[in-house]
């Protein structure tokens, strides 16, 4: 057993990184990357599209991403899986939450200012501004 002092961790300054051998530790926040094998739960408060790259997509090759609102409203967009299709479009107010599929590029909105968590494996993650979309 450990004797380690527990302490609390600032979900909106830290990330916590899950390791597939039971570790968690808090660490900073990467929007790609990260440890290898490691899940990230990262906790953000935003006010503006600018902070929730609305003008990228995302992508996360590894694994699914929960997208948890906590507070506020966002619009999660998927992008279209076949050319001419439309983006899909999914409102998520606070207390609910969206699984993106692994591989799926995804983007955000903003409906107001909002608390939001990620849960997902880093590793791999890209981003594509809107316009390069292939």
């Amino acid at each position: 057993m450990t004797t380690t002092p527990i302490t609390a961790v600032d979900l909106f300054a830290s990330a916590l990184h899950i390791h597939p051998d039971g570790d968690v530790r808090a660490t900073g926040r990467r929007m790609t990357g990260g440890d290898a094998g490691a899940w990230q739960i990262a906790t953000f408060h935003v006010e503006s599209d600018a902070e929730v790259h609305a003008d990228h997509w995302e992508m996360h090759p590894e694994a699914e991403e929960a997208v948890c609102c906590l507070a506020g409203g966002v619009r999660l967009f998927l992008r279209p899986v076949e050319p001419g299709e439309a983006e899909s479009m999914v409102r998520l107010t606070a207390g609910t939450a969206a699984i993106v599929p692994r591989g799926r590029w995804h983007r955000l909105e903003l409906d107001a200012p909002s608390d939001l968590m990620s849960i997902t494996l880093r590793t791999g993650t890209r981003l594509e501004p809107r316009g390069e979309a292939g």
